[in-house]
């Protein structure tokens, strides 16, 4: 059982974990993968292979760096998804679970492999930076990891790590939280399947209301 009353702050994620996005980032990538006549991939296939850093993830979908660097492919798919992005909405239940926690008095803020910038604009733009204390993305779109922020962040809080859980979909989430030194809790609804998330050893909930119904 997973007892949220020990924590004061919650660390979320934001692409997968709130942002129901990962159906984007398929059909982004497919739009991708069909010009180069690489396989597309179904959104099943996509969640087994997605990953940090996104070069191995590029590369497994069948790109050849020495042909295109990374960092034009990088840039492009990111292109493509702005241009889109404005077509995503927030997973069910996500504002009522954000406002949930923000009234039992939890300090909210996102830690997002997201360039900082667009960050703040979707999660303005959607409603919810109201109930963010802090907001960190990266400085940059190639998305290497979040690893170095997140423990920015746990030094600008400046709180103990075992009053902080850290809320995400994928096993960097949990990899990233170990390194802070945080409690982590996955959900199977974003970039990685519930069987790959299942080999970690860190609890789960299956959906945002599950989470609601723990407070």
């Amino acid at each position: 059982m997973i007892d949220l009353k020990k924590y004061t702050h919650i660390i979320w994620d934001w692409n997968g974990t709130l942002l129901d996005d990962a159906w984007l980032c398929v059909d982004v990538m497919n739009g991708m993968l069909g010009e180069r006549g690489l396989p597309l991939k179904t959104v099943d296939e996509y969640m087994e292979l997605f990953d940090f850093p996104l070069k191995d993830y590029y590369a497994k979908l069948g790109y050849n760096f020495d042909q295109e660097p990374f960092n034009d492919v990088g840039t492009e798919f990111i292109k493509r998804y702005n241009e889109r992005q404005g077509e995503t909405r927030l997973h069910g239940n996500a504002y009522e679970t954000l406002a949930k926690f923000a009234a039992r008095g939890y300090t909210q803020v996102i830690l997002s492999a997201r360039e900082q910038k667009e960050l703040l604009t979707e999660s303005s733009a959607l409603g919810v930076s109201k109930f963010f204390h802090l907001i960190y993305g990266l400085d940059d779109h190639y998305a290497h990891g979040k690893t170095d922020v997140g423990l920015k962040l746990v030094s600008d809080l400046a709180v103990r790590g075992d009053k902080m859980l850290f809320i995400g979909d994928t096993r960097h989430d949990a990899e990233v939280a170990a390194e802070m030194g945080v409690d982590c809790i996955l959900i199977p609804n974003g970039h990685h399947s519930l069987a790959r998330l299942e080999l970690l050893n860190v609890p789960l909930v299956m959906s945002l209301e599950d989470l609601n119904n723990l407070l």
